[in-house]
C-alpha cells in the first residue's frame, strides 16, 4: 500500500477519488444550500470509510504543519482526514502506559491546543462528532499542563460559533463514558436555551449518553428540573431510552 507523507500527496490522492454522484448526495445530506447550516461546504464525494482508509495510508510521523494544510482545505473530506489524523496522534500519546509520561502529556497538550485553534474548520457536525470526544473529551480525563480545563471548556460554550459550542458539548460523551457526569450536566445547562437545532440534538444526545453510562437517576433529576424549558428536540433526544414523563 502506498504511503502518503505530505498534505499535498494526501490531497492529490483524495481528489483522484472524487465521485460526482456521491458528491451531490453529500451536499444535500450536509445541508450546503444557501441558508442551511452547511452553506458553502464543498465535497469530493468520498464516504467516511474511504477517508479512514486514506488515514491508514498516511505516514504516522506526519507533522502538525502538514495537518494544518489539510484542515485549511476547501474539501470537507480532506478536513475530516486531517481531524482523524489528529485523533490517531492523540490516541498514541494517551495509551495507559503513557498517561503520566511527561513527554506524552506535552504531546497531548500540543494536539489539543492545535485542535482548538483549528476548531472552526470543523464546520459540520460529522467533523465535530468524529474528533471532539476522542481528542478534547479524552484529554479532560488526563493530566495536563495547559491550565484550567473548565476555563477552556467555558470559552467554547461562550463562543458565538456553533461548531466550537458543539465541540465542547460533544466532548462530554467521553467524560461520561469515563464515569464523570459533571461536564455533561454543566454544559447541557449552559446550552438549554440555545437557538440552533443542531445544539438541541447534541445536548439531548449527550444527556442520554450520560444517563446510559453514569446514572439514569441523574438524567431523570435533570429532566425533572429543566423539562419545562428544554426545546422539544432536546428533551426527545435525552428521553429517548427512558420514555419518562416529568412529575407535576
Amino acid at each position: 500500500m502506498k504511503t502518503l507523507t505530505t498534505a499535498q500527496e494526501i490531497i492529490a490522492h483524495m481528489e483522484a477519488m472524487r465521485n460526482e454522484k456521491q458528491r451531490e448526495i453529500l451536499m444535500r445530506f450536509f445541508k450546503t444550500a444557501p441558508g442551511e447550516y452547511g452553506h458553502g461546504g464543498e465535497f469530493l464525494g468520498i464516504k467516511v470509510p474511504q477517508t479512514r482508509e486514506v488515514v491508514k495510508m498516511v505516514d504516522e510521523t506526519i507533522d502538525l504543519g502538514e495537518i494544518h494544510q489539510l484542515l485549511m482545505s476547501q474539501w470537507h473530506e480532506v478536513r475530516l482526514c486531517g481531524f482523524l489524523l489528529l485523533v490517531s496522534k492523540f490516541e498514541k500519546s494517551a495509551k495507559r502506559k503513557l498517561v503520566n509520561d511527561e513527554k506524552a502529556i506535552k504531546n497531548r497538550d500540543e494536539i489539543v491546543n492545535f485542535y482548538l485553534k483549528h476548531g472552526q474548520q470543523a464546520n459540520n457536525w460529522d467533523l465535530v462528532d468524529l474528533s471532539s470526544p476522542k481528542i478534547l473529551g479524552h484529554w479532560l480525563l488526563l493530566p495536563t499542563e495547559l491550565g484550567d480545563k473548565m476555563k477552556i471548556m467555558d470559552d467554547l460554550a461562550d463562543s458565538d460559533n456553533l461548531w466550537l459550542q458543539r465541540i465542547g458539548m460533544v466532548a462530554t460523551w467521553r467524560t461520561s463514558k469515563g464515569g464523570d457526569p459533571s461536564w455533561c450536566l454543566r454544559y447541557a445547562e449552559k446550552h438549554l436555551h440555545h437557538k440552533h437545532d443542531l445544539m438541541h440534538k447534541a445536548v439531548g444526545w449527550m444527556l442520554r449518553e450520560m444517563g446510559k453510562r453514569v446514572s439514569e437517576d441523574l438524567l431523570r433529576a435533570f429532566l425533572q428540573e429543566h423539562a419545562h424549558e428544554m426545546p422539544r428536540t432536546m428533551f426527545r433526544y435525552a428521553n429517548e431510552k427512558l420514555n419518562w414523563k416529568p412529575h407535576p
